[in-house]
């Protein structure tokens, strides 16, 4: 028996985490700790040779568990974080499968080169929000990390304390936060906030989330105006209702020392929240931190990538902020991962995805060289 068939025999399937090459992606698909736990489900693991580098991984700690460092691209199942380049499609042999944020409602045309590359490709942020599927969500746990960094950053460029502070010169009032959008980053921000000792604020378009907001300390900020939707995701307002919010929004927004904004429709541009207007009327010094900036921000001043001050207020936008955070974030990541893969995985190890089932069926986007029908996902 030859070395190549002698491994196949002992490893029904091998996974390949490979490097990422996207500017900024410091995170990595699979840690150490997770690949343990695949080897001992006899998944044989590759790794391409600095993978974890990034994520401050070095390539010992995987070879310590239980993977082989080498070709990572020829593997049965591909993962990784971002979005593959082109370059990195070709990369893939005809017939394996990939795993990965994808952005199929962004970037049609790159799911279009994966399905001409015969690839079989599952989308993590198209995996459903159901309660089989919470350990899978990799959405909500990179939101995580980037609703934490975000009331960091915010921290960092505000010109007031968070906290309230006693001291012998008298007391130094709580710097006021409103989060708008109440999905798992703006909880997240809530919480993290309130940790620092700020005063958050939450608001949302769906109003069952205000439990959820008071749940991390929180106040309800109520416009009476309220769009819920499909999935979890609030829907799109009409003009009236964007018109109301935007007024009630101008009138709020000037009141507080922080603004975080998380608000997302999925597969459409960022709803603006934050308008020139309610930025005008903030106190200088204030700070606006927009999370949404990689499809077209929810402040009409923001600069996507960029920090900028506009009428004496800064407007920050980072993009990929859980990447800033690679360590964690490529934990968390990793579990989201592990737990998709042991679903399409038998007991043998062996590569057996149910198209039949719920999640399998929604996170695929191409499937045998085809592009799955939005139906489906």
């Amino acid at each position: 028996m030859s070395e190549q068939a002698r491994v196949r025999s002992a490893y029904p399937c091998t996974v390949g985490v490979v490097r990422e090459t996207r500017p900024g992606e410091r995170r990595v698909a699979l840690v150490p700790t997770v690949v343990e736990k695949l080897t001992g489900r006899h998944v044989r693991v590759v790794v391409e040779p600095g993978a974890g580098i990034a994520a401050l991984i070095p390539d010992e700690h995987y070879t310590a568990s239980g993977a082989s460092i080498g070709d990572a691209w020829s593997a049965d199942v591909v993962v990784k974080v971002a979005p593959p380049t082109a370059r990195e499609v070709a990369s893939l042999n005809p017939g394996t499968t990939l795993i990965g944020f994808l952005n199929p409602r962004g970037d049609p045309e790159a799911v279009a080169g994966l399905s001409t590359a015969e690839v079989t490709a599952f989308a993590v942020e198209e995996i459903p929000r159901i309660s089989r599927a919470q350990s899978m969500d990799a959405l909500s746990s990179q939101a995580n990390v980037a609703g934490y960094k975000a009331v960091l950053l915010a921290a960092w460029e505000c010109t007031r304390f968070f906290p309230m502070l006693t001291t012998a010169a008298g007391t130094v009032k709580p710097a006021t936060v409103l989060v708008l959008g109440a999905g798992v980053a703006g909880l997240q921000a809530l919480a993290t906030a309130k940790r620092l000792g700020g005063r958050p604020t939450g608001y949302d378009v769906r109003p069952e989330v205000a439990e959820q907001v008071r749940s991390v300390g929180a106040r309800w900020l109520d416009l009476g105006v309220e769009a819920v939707g499909e999935g979890g995701y609030a829907r799109e307002l009409t003009e009236d209702e964007r018109a109301r919010q935007q007024t009630e929004l101008e009138r709020a927004i000037g009141t507080f020392d922080v603004v975080i904004t998380t608000a997302l429709v999925p597969g459409r541009t960022a709803p603006t929240l934050v308008t020139e207007d309610a930025v005008r009327g903030m106190k200088p010094g204030s700070v606006v931190v927009d999370l949404a900036g990689e499809t077209g921000g929810n402040c009409a001043l923001t600069q996507p990538g960029q920090t900028v001050v506009r009428h004496d207020v800064t407007i920050s936008s980072p993009l990929n902020l859980p990447a800033t955070m690679p360590e964690h974030a490529s934990e968390l990541y990793a579990r989201n991962v592990a737990a998709l893969l042991e679903l399409m995985l038998d007991e043998q190890g062996r590569w057996a995805p149910d198209f039949d089932d719920e999640v399998v069926a929604a996170a695929c986007v191409t499937r045998s060289g085809s592009a799955t029908t939005g139906e489906v996902r």
